[in-house]
């Protein structure tokens, strides 16, 4: 099993996405998301990710729901949190990033679905914020050292 965490940081109606640089997802667009580390929890971990690939301090707000992907040979249980920057420098890793951008709501909506790394996962969460389908952090309380 692998557990991916990450943010989803809102300012007004434009959402902070990362074009990626990574071999295996080169030019995709995604949210600021990576590996939890051994013995991070996923606060700390959703933090840390998006700190590294966007330079940007972050304070969580809310949680969306747990996507669970099924890759081929294990389980990926993705985390994504709402968060809001709190400290923005806005420079990144440049092995693994290859920009960043504010991108309209609209515009998300309306990208190939080619252009993502990750497709299903972006379409669940614009549904979620659209729907406000949006959990309180203690919900995941128990989740925090997975």
């Amino acid at each position: 099993m692998e557990i991916i965490v990450g943010t989803v940081i809102l300012n007004e109606d434009k959402i902070l996405m990362v074009r990626e640089a990574k071999k295996q997802c080169y030019n995709k667009w995604a949210f600021p998301a990576g590996h939890l580390e051994k013995n991070e929890t996923i606060f700390e971990g959703a933090k840390r990710e998006t700190l590294e690939e966007t330079g940007c301090r972050v304070e969580l707000k809310k949680a969306f729901p747990i996507y669970v992907h099924n890759a081929e040979d294990k389980a990926v249980i993705m985390m994504h949190f709402l968060a809001n920057i709190i400290e923005d420098n806005l420079e990144y890793n440049t092995d693994e990033i290859l920009e960043t951008r504010w991108i309209s709501i609209n515009e998300l909506k309306n990208m190939n679905k080619e252009e993502f790394r990750s497709y299903p996962v972006v379409k669940n969460i614009l549904k979620s914020l659209e729907t406000q389908e949006l959990y309180e952090l203690d919900l995941y309380k128990d989740l925090q050292n997975i």
